[in-house]
């Protein structure tokens, strides 16, 4: 399929979230990237990692290349990252952030929540799988370098929270990424297998770092996220089916 012609709109997006220190209202900054021409095969919400918001070329590259697979992507910015604040939204806030980011693009493309993808790079990611293990409705995940564990640290995982989830679940890792240990990685994989058949998918970029740069590979970050909607796009078409 030759990329189609993409539309670029801005939005702020509102945001309601409850906290253990009572409720939060603020706003945040979303970009759609959409086919120009025609109705979208789907609509994915897209949020960033820890430490770089929605413009990061990685995460534009790969929302430009999903829209030019005929998907209508939204990325958006976590609270902190729109207040220029250095460290992340503990967890209540950014689930917070992820329902109400979700709502958005269900009223905004006429949709419901349950047939919208919940995307992430990293931190975003593992956020999005906490909203849906808290009962956050989407079709599925897509785990663009899950932290399954912090570097140096794979005695703490992250894991525990994924087996009850019941909807597809694409995890895309490189072999080289210091918050996924190959051998750890395999064994969630094979227990979501067990907990949940059919529902969850593994697959591996050799060579990888946390950031998709391949070792010998000389490439920009936006191309570095652009090579993976392809394989992202043939998941969520498979799962569409399901």
């Amino acid at each position: 399929m030759s990329p189609m012609s993409i539309t670029r709109i801005p939005v702020s997006i509102p945001v309601a979230a409850e906290t253990p220190k009572g409720l939060v209202e603020t706003e945040v900054s979303g970009l759609w990237a959409e086919p120009a021409d025609g109705e979208p095969r789907g609509v994915v919400v897209l949020a960033h990692g820890a430490g770089a918001g929605m413009a990061h070329p990685f995460l534009a590259g790969f929302a430009e290349a999903l829209a030019g697979l005929g998907y209508a992507v939204l990325r958006f910015n976590f609270p902190y990252m729109e207040a220029g604040k250095k460290f992340p939204d503990r967890p209540p806030l950014a689930v917070g952030t992820w329902n109400s980011v979700l709502a958005y693009a269900a009223k905004e493309k006429a949709t419901t929540a349950s047939r919208i993808v919940a995307a992430g790079k990293s931190f975003g990611a593992r956020m999005a799988s906490v909203a849906v293990a808290e009962g956050m409705e989407a079709a599925a995940l897509v785990h663009l370098g899950y932290p399954l564990h912090p570097p140096g640290k794979p005695e703490k995982l992250r894991d525990g929270h994924l087996y009850g989830i019941g909807i597809p679940q694409l995890f895309v890792e490189g072999t080289r990424d210091t918050f996924a240990r190959v051998d750890l990685m395999e064994q969630v994989a094979a227990k979501l297998e067990d907990a949940q058949p059919g529902k969850a998918a593994l697959t591996w970029v050799e060579g990888g770092d946390h950031s998709f740069n391949v070792k010998g590979l000389k490439r920009e970050p936006e191309e570095a996220g652009a090579s993976l909607a392809p394989l992202v796009a043939e998941f969520l078409t498979e799962a569409a089916r399901t």
